[in-house]
């Protein structure tokens, strides 16, 4: 669930993989302070997606490399899970397109099946925020999908 969540997040298993392994190490120091197991899965819900953030946020100010050769070797996270359709790789890049507070509410609640008051406890947000990110972030993704994925629709 954790890598799960990074790799959605950040779109890039080298990166998603150290930030499982952050949250994990940082699991152990807080492993006492936590009283059940409902605990843990909210708590590491919520750090995994803090750590998603801060590491998109810090590769933003130093990127690792050419930011333009990084994007045309683009490799979507479908593609590295098994789903290597063009259909996947498209919705995938479409996902990675989105702003990132659209993108993270959307994979917390389709990718984790949380409900939106379970994704504001996990973000830090108001509910009626969460709501409207979902709403447009959804909106965003149906008239980007109406352009590029015109293949997969029957007409």
């Amino acid at each position: 669930m954790v890598f799960s969540v990074a790799l959605r997040l950040v779109g890039d298993r080298g990166l998603a993989e150290e930030v499982a392994q952050d949250v994990f190490l940082e699991l152990h120091a807080w492993l006492p302070r936590l009283e059940s197991p409902d605990h843990v899965r909210h708590w590491l819900r919520r750090v995994a997606t803090h750590r998603s953030t801060d590491a998109l946020r810090r590769r933003m100010v130093r990127p690792e490399g050419q930011r333009e050769d990084w994007d045309e070797k683009y490799e979507p996270a479908v593609a590295s899970e098994g789903d290597c359709s063009p259909m996947g790789v498209a919705m995938e890049r479409m996902l990675m397109s989105l702003p990132e507070s659209q993108r993270t509410v959307l994979v917390l609640r389709y990718g984790e099946d949380l409900s939106p008051e379970e994704i504001a406890k996990t973000t830090g947000d108001p509910v009626a925020t969460v709501k409207s990110h979902l709403q447009r972030g959804l909106q965003l993704l149906r008239r980007k999908g109406s352009v590029v994925l015109k293949e997969y629709v029957r007409g």
